[in-house]
Parts: C-alpha cells; structure tokens; sequence
C-alpha cells in the first residue's frame, strides 16, 4: 500500500493540475462504441438479451417511481433512501441521483460507504475548476457527519491533483494538517495519513532538486532545506505518537535520514511504544468483539477519561458513534463531555447537530442542544427554528412534547426583561405559553389519546410567571380555574398549590375561597384540605369564619366516612359472593370426584365378581379385550387386555403376548413398589428441578441422563411418581458439581417429546417463599418489543424476517403454553432502543397472514403478589374477611364465623351402631349441622368401604 501511495503521489505532484484535469476528463468520457458503456456494439444476435434488459429498465423505473411516491408520503424512511439511491445509480440517472442524495444527506448522516460513492461519483464527472470545488464542498460536508479516516484520505489526495493551481501546495497542506488533527491519532489506521502526508512533501522534494551537475542557487538550497525539515518534522511527530507499525515508521526514518536521530525524539519514541502497549488490549477487544461492540467502546471511553487527554477522549467518542451512531445514550454522554469540558461552540454545536439527526425520537438530546444553543449565544431565530424541528421529529410518547415546550418555554423565559411592564419578549412568552396549550390540546391528545400533561403543569408554570414575575394575580387565577376543569378538582396537592399561590402573591379573601372549593371538591385526602382550612381560620380568621369553617369540615368529613362506609360494606359483599361462588364450585368438584371415585369401585367389584364365575361366560370374558376408557398420562387412550393365568379355572391355554398398555401396566405396579426417596436439601446448589416433561415419557432417568450427560456428570436422577406408579412430569437431577449444574438451567425451554422442558434452581420454597424463577424482565425495557395478534401459524424465522428490515434483531422469543404450542405473543429484542423505537412505529397495526398485529415497547403490567396468609395452604372453608369501623376492632364485637366452622370444644362420641348418643349437657341445644366432607374425608370414606 505504501509503494503504491508513493508512485501515485509522486506521478500527481509531478504532472500537475494538468495532468489531473486531463485524467478527469478521459475518465468522464467514454467511447460510444465500447461494449462496457453497452453503445453500438450489440450483435444482431443479441436481440434476446436485450429485450430481457428493457424488461428489467421498465421494471426498475416502476420501482424507481414507487419509492419517490414512498418518501413524498414519509420521507423519514431510511431504507427507501437507500434502495431509491442504489436503483439510480445502476440506471446511470446521474441527476435524479444527485438530488436524491442531497434529500437524504439534509435528513441523515450519511454513512462513510454511502460518502465515498457519492464523492467517487462527483470526481469522475469534475473537470473544470468550477466543478472541482463543489467536490470540494462535498468533501467539507462529508467530514462533519462522522470522523473517518478513509473519507480524510481521499479527500487529501483528491486535493493533490490542484496543485498545478494557484496556493494548490499551501491547500493541500492545509487539509493534510486538518486530517492529521482529526484522525492523527487514530491508534489502527492514523499511519496510513502520516505517510499520504509525507509522500507528498517527497514528491516536492523530488521536484525542487536542481538538475543533475548544476549548482543550486542559494534560493534554491534554502527551499531545499525548508523541505528537508518538513519531512523530519513530519517524522518526528509521527514517532512521538502510539500508532500501530511504528517500528516500520522508526526504520524508515533511519534509512531515510542522513543525520542521526535526536536523543529527544528516541525518547519520544519510547514513550510512544509503552502507551501502544496500554492501548492494544482495548483494539484487540474492538478487533474480536461482534457489533455493535458497545461494551468495549465504554471500557476504552473510560480508560481515556482517565488518562485526561481531550483529543484521544473526543476521537474515542466518534468511532464509538460511527458504529452506533442510534444510541441516544452515547450521543448523551459525549454531548455531556463536550458541554462541560471542551466548550468549544463549532465542536460542541456540531456534535448536537449531528446527535439530534442521527437519533431525531429522543426528547433529551433537542433539549440539550436548545440549551447548547442559548449558551454559546445562537441567534434567537436559529433557536425557534431548530425547536420547530424538534416538534416535526416524531417522538414516541406524549410526555416527550411536554418535555420539548417546556425548555423552549424556559429559554424564552429567561429572555425576558421583567423590570419593563411590557416587552416584545414578554408579548412571545405569553404567545408561547398559549400556544403550547393548544398543541398538546390537539395535536398531541389527537396523536396519543392524551395530552401528557394531566397535572397542566405547562398552565401551572405559566401561573407562576404571570403571578410572581408579571404581579398579574388575576390571569393566575384564571389559569388555575381552567386547571381545575380539566379534572384535577378532585386531588388535595392540587388545591394546596393554588393555595401557596395565592399564600404568597394573593390575598387571604382568595385563600379562603380557594380552601372552601377544596373542601368540597377534593375526594383524595380531604382530611388535609379541612386541616389547612382550619390553620388558616385560627391564625387569621374570625369567630365566624372559625365557624363556618368547623362546620363546613365536619360536614364534609362526615360525608365522606359514610361514603367510604357504603363503599366498604359493597366490597365486603361482593367478596363474600366471591367466595360463596368459590364454595360451591369446590363442592361441586368434589362430589363430582367422589361420585367418580364411587363408579369405579362398583365397576371393579362387578369385574371381581364376574371373575369368580365359572363357565363359558367367563372363558369368554377372559378371551374379550376390554377398553380403557382413560388414557395413561397425555398418551392416546388405549385398548387393554386383561391378564388370564392359565389354569385358574382348571384350564390351560396358548398365552397371548403382552400388549404395550399391559407392559406400561407393568411397569407401573413395580415402580409402586420403588421406596420414595426424600429430597435432601443440602444438595440444593447441585441440583436441578426438572418440570413440565411428558406423563407417557418412558424410562424418564435414562432419556434424562442422556440429555444432561452433556452438562456435567450426574449423580442420581430422582423422577416422581404417582400412588399408582404413573409418572408425574417432573424430576431433580443431582450433579457431582455445582457447574454443571448451573450448565444445566441453560437447557431450560428445551423440546423434550414436543414439550418444552423447564428446568430451574432446587429452592426450598419453606425457606424462601418469594423465590421466583423467571427467566426474562418484568420491567420496562426499551430494547424490546411486545408483539400480539400473531398468527399460531408463524414460525420465529417468518417474524425475524419481518423484523429485521427495522434494525438488527438480537433475540425473538415466541410465547407458547405449556404444551409448547403458541399462543400469538412473541418479543423481539434489538440491539438498540432507538431500533426498537422505529419498529414500533412502522410495524404496528402491520397485517401478518391476515392477522393485524399489535407493537409496544416491553413493559410488563406487575404482578400481584399474594398475601402472605395466601402464601401457604388454603383453609378448607374461606371466611369473610371481617370488616371494622374507623376506630377498628370492638372488644365486644361477636364473631361471624358460622357455627359449622368453629371448633367443637366437647367431641361427640360414636356408638358402635353408628347413631350418636345426645349427653345430657347437649340434649338441649339444637342439632348441630353436619360437618362438611372435603375431599380427603371423601377419599377415607370410600377406603373405609
């Protein structure tokens, strides 16, 4: 690359301005009849092929005219700039190309790809001087959107061919000195750029050098010599900067060189060596890691800011952004940096500029740069005219607007001379404040189906400027009596804010009479409203005052208790429906089980008796399969044979093999005999809980060996089993260590047998009752969407595919049941919140087969925790939770609990004939009711039977 660098720069420094204009124009023009420019040279033969080609142009026109009428309907649309700008420029449409190009680089940065085409574009068509500085322009436009080493090379170079132009030399320099400032120190690829710089001043060399036998004039010898100390100038603040290949840099200084080096630049150069060694972890981690390699940018950053260097810190920031240039965050923290340490207005301002482009949604960079703006004292109509861009951005959430109004209404404010009665700044405040009214009023709440300012804290600032600043009590007033109609009458914190108002700039007239509309309205805290009311009257008022006061308060008060008294007893009564409702169906269920459980035992003494039997009736019961009208587990129901020893009437017979039902029978009576084994708690930390497997899944510990072998050894696989032998679906795998039984959760969702296998931690839920497994958040996350209205039918990789086209999608999660099947919810992550802002608002209320979906941001509603006395078992009988007054629990409040549920204190004794015998000391009480059986009691009595 080097010697390639040296033989261009050598050949252009030669021939001039000249020879550049001549290559500029040989490349402009194309013979017609060359077969790559597609000019006369067709074949008869070809008539085939092209008419394929006209097919393809009309195709690629109709496109071409699809995506104009796109972008005129949006033209935010990042992906049809792109796919607009790529047709055009295989169709040859060099005007329409470079007007398409000019309308995406006025909405977005363009990247440094998008840069060196266009730019490589305009060269090939620059030929006069004129044409040659609007390339010049783009290059000056195309170094402020991001800092690229690539883009500051070729335009230094480019710069090259105008030296045959008047101060060409001085111009070049000049824009080599601009790069080196920009990307000099650009660890991996600022050599490229000293050495581009000193092949330049070479190839000058070479040109000043008197002809072969003459003798140099002393003009000419002090040229020569100015030259000579560029050129070890050059090298030696190359050397005394840690670039890569700095040993190569060192010995061609040592060859180049006809002195010896300086003492003061070896060590220099030293220095240099030792800090790249600081610096070379962080560009490895940058070299290996994956995009967008945020982790490893922030670790660099912080290294930097350590160090202190605001150069290095400012060029670590921008190949940060040049790589995630969507993520507000650290368009954030560099703004931050620039505003509080550099403070330079062209750096700080353009780093805002290019922030708000690149990243338009997110409220809190426009607020930084409003406020960048005002401190480096931008005229007052660039302000107004950038806010107005930041209300055409296209925020996400109604709050953001309120955001947005109230640090431009903050700006204006601060523009105000208070001490003059009236001003034109004053007059654009006040228009200001009523115009941010009526926006959120109709643009916002038509937009978001709210305005995002229920509080009116925009009315109530508003109030407190005409109020304190302007001494306008009355338009105070008047605001606060339209805050109160938008229905914040009913909040105490609202009343006791007009209240300190007018405390402060008002009247007591007015506090009174806003302290009684208090008392009235406010449904909240009440009791609150009433206390101030009575303060004020005792400190300022009279015995009448004090009066009515007192009066109007325990009216009030007493209003309310009765109300919350009424809505008590409503509750109390609807809960009490609710859990007769819960009663019945408990009871409902259990008869229906214990009539089942009863079916069951007079089929099988039917089938014993049966058995008994002698005859051909019984040969011929025996000889008949019966079906099991129950399958075993989630398995398909299956026909059942019944077992015949053979001579058990006397009679032998061919045995018939077993059916699979009979084996699984089988096996089932000998796992009843299996001893349980107790789950030790000390193993906890090697343990795994394995749930959610199949009921019909066959020798559980060898499937699940086989399965967990890959995490580690396992020790013992313990799978649970009914009373009946059948296998329940869950598991614990113990492992001989503790890592491989953290390995182990990673297998957690895994298919086993079409369900997904859930494995989690072994906790003692006894010991920790609020431990809960959950693999995924259950709080707002940007990143990630929530999608619903899913097709069951769509597969992860047809939602990737709809996805993607918004951003770069890091995970997508279909939400299932259980059985594994989808239950149309899925949520897909991105690797940036802006990426996910923007998928939100195109995806959203997207047809997917015929199915509208729905889009948000992740923000799971919260869970509600049970009671802790709903935590443990459930009584058998729920009772009413008893509800008290305002002064609580009566000491002689007599108990609701029915008399079924109470405890007996005098057991009744059995007689053996089943009837009860009434002791003298309960003959006189009335016939208690029958207990109420549950289901165990039902259980015992049918065993008992």
């Amino acid at each position: 690359k080097r010697d390639w660098q040296r033989r261009e720069l050598h050949k252009m420094a030669a021939a001039g301005a000249e020879a550049a204009a001549v290559a500029a124009e040989e490349e402009k023009r194309l013979p017609e009849g060359d077969p790559e420019s597609g000019g006369d040279s067709e074949d008869e033969g070809d008539s085939d092929s092209s008419g394929d080609g006209e097919d393809e142009e009309k195709e690629n026109e109709a496109e071409i005219q699809r995506l104009e009428e796109q972008l005129s309907i949006n033209a935010f649309d990042y992906n049809c700039h792109l796919d607009l700008i790529k047709l055009l420029r295989q169709e040859g449409e060099l005007i329409k190309l470079r007007r398409a190009r000019q309308k995406m680089s006025e909405l977005f940065p363009l990247t440094e790809e998008i840069w060196l085409d266009w730019l490589k574009d305009e060269i090939k068509m620059a030929s006069e001087s004129s044409e040659r500085e609007k390339v010049y322009e783009l290059f000056e436009r195309a170094v402020k959107d991001y800092i690229c080493p690539e883009i500051w090379l070729e335009y230094a170079q480019y710069s090259i061919g105008g030296i045959g132009q008047e101060g060409g030399i001085e111009k070049v320099r000049s824009i080599f000195e601009r790069a080196l400032t920009a990307v000099g120190l650009h660890v991996t690829k600022g050599t490229a750029l000293w050495e581009a710089y000193r092949e330049f001043e070479n190839a000058i060399l070479e040109t000043a050098q008197p002809a072969p036998g003459s003798i140099p004039s002393p003009e000419q010898q002090q040229m020569l010599c100015s030259q000579l100390e560029k050129i070890h100038t050059l090298f030696r603040r190359q050397l005394g900067i840690p670039l890569l290949d700095m040993e190569a840099s060192y010995a061609e200084y040592e060859e180049w060189s006809e002195e010896p080096i300086p003492e003061a630049t070896i060590k220099n150069y030293k220095k240099a060596l030792q800090q790249l060694e600081k610096y070379k972890p962080y560009e490895e981690a940058l070299l290996g890691a994956e995009t967008p390699k945020l982790a490893e940018y922030q670790a660099y950053i912080d290294f930097e800011m350590k160090a202190g260097d605001p150069a290095r810190i400012q060029l670590i920031y921008e190949r940060a952004l040049a790589e995630n240039c969507l993520v507000p965050d650290l368009w954030a923290r560099y703004n931050q940096y620039l505003d509080r340490q550099l403070k330079v207005k062209e750096l700080v301002l353009s780093a805002h500029d290019r922030a708000v482009r690149n990243c338009p949604w997110t409220v809190g960079l426009w607020i930084r740069y409003l406020l960048a703006m005002e401190r480096h004292r931008v005229d007052h109509s660039i302000i107004s005219e950038m806010f107005e861009k930041a209300l055409n951005a296209g925020f996400i959430q109604a709050t953001d607007y309120v955001e947005i109004w109230q640090a431009y209404l903050d700006y204006l404010r601060r523009r105000v001379d208070f001490t003059q009665d009236s001003s034109k700044e004053l007059e654009e405040l006040r228009s200001a404040f009523a115009r941010a009214v009526e926006y959120l009023k109709q643009e916002v709440e038509e937009r978001f189906s709210e305005s995002g300012d229920p509080s009116c804290t925009i009315m109530q600032n508003w109030a407190r400027v005409e109020a304190r600043l302007c001494n306008n009590m009355q338009k105070a007033r008047e605001l606060w009596d339209n805050i109160m109609t938008k229905g914040n009458a009913k909040y105490a914190n609202m009343w006791l804010e007009y209240y300190n108002l007018e405390r402060a700039h008002g009247d007591t007239q007015h506090c009174r009479k806003a302290l009684h509309r208090a008392v009235q309205c406010t449904s909240d805290y009440p009791e609150h409203v009433c206390e101030v009311l009575l303060t004020l009257e005792r400190i300022e008022g009279t015995l009448e005052d004090w009066d009515a006061a007192v009066q109007k308060t325990e009216n009030r008060l007493a209003r309310v208790n009765e109300q919350r008294a009424k809505a008590a007893e409503k509750e109390a009564a609807l809960a009490k429906q609710e859990e007769e409702k819960a009663e019945q169906r408990k009871q409902a269920r259990a008869e229906k089980k214990a009539s089942k459980k009863a079916k069951k035992t007079k089929i099988g003494d039917k089938r014993k008796a049966d058995d008994d039997d002698e005859g051909e009736w019984g040969q011929e019961e025996a000889e008949q399969p019966i079906k099991r009208h129950k399958g075993d587990g989630d398995g398909p129901v299956l026909d059942e044979y019944m077992e015949v020893e053979t001579g058990l009437f006397g009679r032998s017979g061919a045995e018939k093999p077993d059916h699979p039902a009979n084996q699984k029978e089988k096996a089932s009576t000998s796992r009843k005999d299996i001893p349980k084994v107790l789950h030790d708690s000390s193993k906890d930390n090697v343990t795994v809980f394995v749930s959610n497997l199949s009921y019909s899944m066959a020798d559980p510990e060898v499937k699940l060996k086989e399965l967990f072998e890959s995490c580690g050894e396992v020790t013992e696989i313990r799978p649970v089993f009914s009373n009946k032998g059948t296998f329940r679906g869950y598991c614990y795998v113990e492992f001989k260590e503790e890592k491989s039984a953290l390995q182990a959760l990673g297998l957690d969702r895994q298919v086993v047998e079409g369900r997904p296998m859930f494995v989690s931690p072994c906790i003692d839920k006894n010991k920790n009752p609020d431990f809960k497994v959950f693999r995924y958040s259950t709080t707002l996350e940007k990143h990630k969407l929530f999608i619903s209205g899913l097709p069951f039918s769509c597969t992860k990789e047809e939602l990737e595919e709809v996805c993607k086209a918004h951003g770069n999608v890091k995970d997508i999660r279909l939400v299932t049941n259980r059985a594994g099947k989808p239950k149309g919810l899925a949520y897909v992550e991105y690797e940036s919140e802006a990426q996910a802002s923007q998928a939100v608002l195109k995806m959203d209320g997207l047809t997917v087969k015929e199915h509208v979906i729905k889009v948000a941001i992740s923000n799971p509603p919260l869970r509600r925790l049970p009671d802790k006395a709903e935590a443990g078992k459930a009584p058998q009988f729920a009772v009413p939770r008893p509800v008290y007054g305002a002064r609580g629990k009566g000491r002689t409040q007599l108990s609701m609990v029915p008399r079924a549920l109470q405890r007996q204190s005098h057991p009744v004794a059995k007689a053996e004939n089943g009837m009860v015998q009434n002791s003298p000391a309960t003959s006189s009480r009335p016939p208690e009711e029958p207990k109420k059986m549950s289901n165990a009691d039902f259980a015992k009595m049918l065993l008992k039977k």
